[in-house]
């Protein structure tokens, strides 16, 4: 049996046990109900984002990355470009940016995405706790809209 071609990969990434930077996975959680009737649609949730994605993003049209933001007031939601090009910092062997993760895939397979989006929102704390913050809890309604958007924009809906 054949599996469909991906047309989006969603990769949200964030550690649960650590309050705010839990929005990643709580996103991808929402967003695997959302679309679990699409078969073109793939949601990866991760702590962290690791060189073997590459292969993942290889196979994928779109890409959507899904993270907490530090350097954004609490339950700012945004949404902006991934560039394709090859990131010249050094990855680190655990970790990547969405840049290096696009910039290995491109380096290992030739793929390079004309779809890549980031979705941030900001947060408050990385405390210890699976709670999110007010500021953030405030957020997820409007960050689902966006993720939500974004995904049927790059399935062409």
């Amino acid at each position: 049996m054949t599996q469909p071609p991906i047309r989006c990969l969603i990769l949200a990434c964030g550690n649960t046990l650590r309050s705010d930077d839990g929005v990643g996975p709580k996103l991808a959680a929402w967003a695997e109900e959302r679309f679990r009737q699409q078969p073109d649609v793939r949601v990866v949730s991760r702590q962290q984002w690791t060189p073997d994605l590459s292969a993942d993003v290889a196979e994928a049209e779109s890409v959507l990355f899904i993270d907490a933001s530090v350097n954004s007031p609490p339950g700012r939601v945004s949404l902006v470009p991934v560039s394709s090009r090859v990131d010249s910092s050094a990855p680190d062997s655990h970790h990547l940016s969405p840049n290096q993760l696009l910039g290995l895939t491109r380096s290992l397979y030739g793929s390079i995405k004309s779809h890549a989006m980031l979705l941030t929102v900001g947060i408050a704390s990385t405390e210890l706790g699976e709670t999110l913050s007010t500021p953030v809890e405030a957020a997820l309604p409007r960050a689902r809209g966006i993720l939500e958007k974004a995904v049927l924009r790059f399935l062409g809906n």
